[in-house]
């Protein structure tokens, strides 16, 4: 499917309004994925946020976790599967070039067999994270064939994996590239364990515990006392995963307390991954498209499109238990999100000087110029971002559709990307899952 297959958008709409008329609880009662009351506490919240506004004030601690937890509610909901489920069976591109994608990917294979240890290490000596990455891929993968293809054995190894790990991690540590693990192998864990958590072989008692027990407290450290550092000092990702966590933990444990400090920390947090901080300077290009400044987007492009996967991640957990963070504060995450493909799709975007604390003591460094380091890198980012916003919200998203369609259908996952850490920051799998 190209760009010039998808059915236009009403151009007797103001483009800005269109988004507006799909209502957040008729969206997700067409997915199929979301429960009544969850879309109502979104609409309050929305409410809310207008009336706080109204008197000057933002609405930084408006989080507030579902009253119903939607399951599956994180990157994917049931409304998700059972389309993935029926065009993948109907033969029906691009569903079905996304599922060829899934079953040629090793990880995918019912064969895949577990390296489950009892401590992982990222950073320093000894290093052995890879062991934690590769089989989450596993187990995401094969659940996602499961939920699809219907295939016994493929939920088999996956409840395997998740198991083995459960009940046999018990530390995550090495030196401050720790928190990274903690952050993202933390939510991508919770990712499984939600696609999983109905099968009866699955332990889902087991990864609630190790999930609260061993990767949230760390989550809540670093987004608490940023180890010891200058609040600025740590890139946006860093934030950005151990609140994907959090949210992703919370969603899992149906633990209130934890939802809304993810969500809380998105609108209003200290750090470099709340939405403020994450797109400090807003633009527009001299087509008339919204632009937003990413906070890694003068360092290098692989870590700026990392933070489309993990702030999308955080934004499509939201989204599928009734909270729209990809709208919030005039959907300044769309417009992070068309300036980082704008520009990785080889054109010319604003920069403006960037200056931040680093360090302990907070010393000054600056970036007078946006990174050109690995520009045009692809990730298995842009499909959630264009389906969300052009296909269910009928937005024009010039600059994604372009990252997408031309340079990264179809999406892959772990193992796709190369095998080093990068290549699985994301779970992938967009144009199986998102397409619409």
């Amino acid at each position: 499917m190209s760009r010039n297959d998808l059915p236009p958008l009403d151009q007797d709409r103001p483009q800005s309004l269109r988004g507006e008329l799909l209502s957040r609880r008729g969206i997700l009662r067409a997915a199929g994925g979301a429960a009544l009351a969850g879309a109502l506490g979104a609409a309050s919240a929305v409410s809310a946020d207008a009336a706080g506004k109204r008197h000057g004030a933002r609405n930084l601690a408006l989080a507030a976790a579902p009253s119903v937890w939607t399951h599956p509610g994180m990157l994917h909901n049931a409304g998700d599967i059972n389309r993935a489920r029926v065009r993948v069976a109907a033969g029906t591109d691009p569903w079905l070039s996304g599922w060829n994608k899934l079953t040629a990917n090793s990880h995918s294979q019912s064969t895949w067999t577990n390296r489950a240890t009892d401590t992982i290490i990222r950073g320093g000596t000894g290093q052995n994270y890879s062991l934690l990455y590769n089989d989450i891929a596993a187990a995401y993968q094969n659940a996602l064939r499961w939920k699809v293809g219907g295939t016994e054995g493929n939920a088999v190894c996956a409840a395997a994996i998740l198991n083995a790990w459960s009940t046999t991690l018990t530390t995550v540590t090495g030196n401050a590239d720790r928190f990274l693990a903690a952050g993202i192998y933390g939510w991508q864990f919770a990712n499984a364990c939600e696609l999983m958590r109905d099968y009866d072989d699955f332990d889902l008692a087991a990864a609630q515990e190790l999930l609260a027990n061993v990767f949230y407290p760390m989550n809540d450290d670093f987004l608490t006392n940023h180890n010891g550092a200058c609040i600025t000092n740590y890139w946006a990702n860093w934030d950005l995963c151990n609140m994907a966590s959090i949210l992703a933990i919370g969603i899992l444990n149906e633990d209130s307390a934890k939802y809304d400090q993810a969500v809380t920390y998105f609108k209003s947090g200290a750090g470099n991954g709340s939405i403020a901080h994450a797109v400090p300077y807003l633009y527009t290009d001299d087509d008339g498209y919204a632009l937003g400044q990413w906070q890694e987007s003068g360092r290098d492009q692989g870590h700026t499109v990392m933070g489309m996967g993990q702030m999308g991640a955080i934004c499509e957990m939201a989204w599928n238990q009734g909270e729209d963070l990809y709208g919030y504060d005039d959907r300044r995450f769309m417009k992070a999100a068309q300036y980082v493909a704008k520009y990785n799709i080889g054109q010319d975007v604003p920069f403006t000087t960037y200056t931040w604390g680093t360090g302990q003591s907070c010393a000054t460094a600056s970036q007078t110029v946006i990174g050109d380091g690995s520009r045009g890198q692809i990730r298995p980012v842009w499909a959630q971002l264009h389906f969300h916003y052009n296909r269910r919200l009928y937005l024009d998203d010039k600059y994604i559709s372009a990252m997408y369609y031309d340079l990264v259908t179809p999406e892959g996952g772990g193992g796709d990307y190369g095998s080093t850490s990068g290549g699985f920051d994301q779970l992938g799998f967009g144009t199986l899952m998102y397409a619409k």
